[in-house]
């Protein structure tokens, strides 16, 4: 426990500027886009009921969806998602980089390295309450732009002497081709190679610039076996959902189909009988008229929580959420704008809310899970006002101390990014578990050893 809160409490409270920047820019080398960024983040919160209609269209898509609900008939939400975000030829995915400020959306790694800093702390933490493995896998889900791990690794060559002599390797699992050369090109500079073997998992290997080793798959499976840290920040919320409606004559699925007074757009319609996803999704108890299941997220929990059990490690998930209360929370964004999700398919990200609740369920009993709390709540037991706090003592830029400041608010505010993302985490049973010796007939716990908290889901005293 003493060795824990002094390795989370060393960097905490040290001075950390980024890797390369000149004089003191913990922003700088990332954000140059900071205020716009979070001024248009701000600007889309406020504008919830307004939709863009403007900018650019994509023709080939809606032609493909057209035809195919013409060939087949409507098709199900979840069946639309796939195709807009990642169809190979013309998916959102697949040919945009929508990040940052110039992009449709912003997320927290992208607002303040602190984000990164602290989600770097947690993972070390977890590898020495698991007893120090001798080999710790890095593994994020969906890794965006690379800029949560660019920080965490900056964490871990900080924190090189804590790890002591650990082989860390990176794994990122990631659809776009597009978006892996954006990673590749911000955790290796130019230093990666292309696999093209159809055999091979991997499609993509490197060096990072601290020396670890780096490699890329398209698949959460195909992620090598051995004590796994697995992350996912605002992954879920992009996996596809199905849409169901109660109806007098019982559950019925949403799905989407060609409006027939204009041929040329798209409607939701309620399927008049019931599908194989509305009698198998929907649990018996029930209470909502309209629930959102995303059973492609259901199935990654369930092998995550298969490969904690095995090989040992945690998952931690941080996304817009719910804990199985919201009903309808299908949305798109397009330029920082709300965007209706059925116009000019392939031109804007679609997201739906994620269900902790149905993660939870799916997760099963093997495993233990904690959350969802607040973002708030996660990084303030991380010791993110500590951390603020060193970086403002140590930075005389005006400008740079704003950033700062405003980026902690963006957040943290409860009105802003503190209460609409939540964390969530999936841990081994053993994690928790009491250590337990045979006495007198009866289990007894043996004195002064007691399970380590679990760093951001509780506070470690650390302000």
């Amino acid at each position: 426990m003493r060795t824990l809160l002094k390795v989370v409490r060393t960097f905490v409270h040290s001075f950390t500027p980024a890797q390369g920047a000149k004089g003191f820019s913990v922003l700088e080398c990332r954000l140059g886009y900071t205020q716009k960024a979070v001024g248009e983040w701000a600007v889309m919160q406020s504008r919830h009921c307004s939709m863009s209609v403007e900018g650019r269209s994509d023709p080939s898509m809606l032609r493909h969806l057209t035809s195919k609900i013409t060939a087949t008939g409507p098709i199900t939400v979840a069946e639309y998602m796939r195709e807009v975000l990642t169809n190979p030829v013309s998916g959102y995915y697949v040919k945009n980089d929508m990040l940052g400020a110039d992009g449709d959306f912003i997320t927290s790694p992208e607002i303040s390295q602190i984000f990164g800093e602290l989600i770097g702390v947690w993972c070390v933490s977890e590898w020495m309450a698991a007893g120090k493995p001798k080999a710790l896998q890095l593994v994020e889900l969906g890794p965006g732009r690379g800029s949560l791990t660019s920080d965490i690794l900056r964490v871990f060559h900080q924190l090189q002497s804590a790890l002591n002599g650990a082989a860390v390797s990176i794994h990122l699992v990631e659809v776009s081709p597009k978006l892996s050369q954006v990673q590749a090109e911000c955790l290796t500079g130019e230093r990666t190679q292309v696999c093209v073997s159809d055999k091979e998992a991997v499609y993509r290997t490197g060096t990072s610039h601290t020396g670890l080793p780096i490699a890329w798959y398209h698949r959460v499976e195909d992620i090598p076996k051995g004590f796994s840290i697995f992350l996912a920040h605002e992954f879920f919320d992009a996996l596809p959902i199905h849409k169901f409606q109660r109806t007098e004559k019982g559950w019925r699925e949403v799905m989407v189909d060609i409006d027939p007074e204009e041929p040329e757009k798209l409607r939701f319609v309620v399927f008049p009988a019931p599908t194989l996803a509305s009698t198998t999704l929907i649990q018996a108890d029930e209470k909502r008229e309209h629930v959102e299941v995303c059973p492609e997220g259901g199935v990654i929990v369930q092998k995550l929580a298969n490969r904690i059990v095995e090989d040992g490690g945690a998952a931690l998930i941080a996304d817009y959420g719910h804990d199985g209360t919201k009903m309808d929370t299908f949305r798109g964004f397009r330029g920082h704008k709300l965007h209706d999700v059925l116009l000019a398919p392939g031109t804007a990200d679609l997201t739906a809310d994620v269900d902790f609740s149905y993660l939870r369920r799916m997760a099963g009993d093997d495993v233990v899970c904690l959350g969802p709390i607040t973002q708030r709540t996660f990084l303030k037991n991380m010791g993110i006002d500590a951390r603020l706090q060193v970086l403002l003592r140590n930075c005389h830029d005006a400008s740079t101390r704003a950033q700062l400041i405003q980026s902690y608010d963006m957040l943290t505010n409860l009105e802003k990014m503190g209460q609409r993302f939540q964390f969530f985490s999936l841990l081994s049973r053993s994690r928790l578990a009491e250590p337990q010796e045979e006495g007198e007939g009866l289990k007894r716990r043996k004195k002064g050893r007691v399970p380590l908290p679990v760093a951001g889901f509780s506070e470690l005293g650390l302000q």
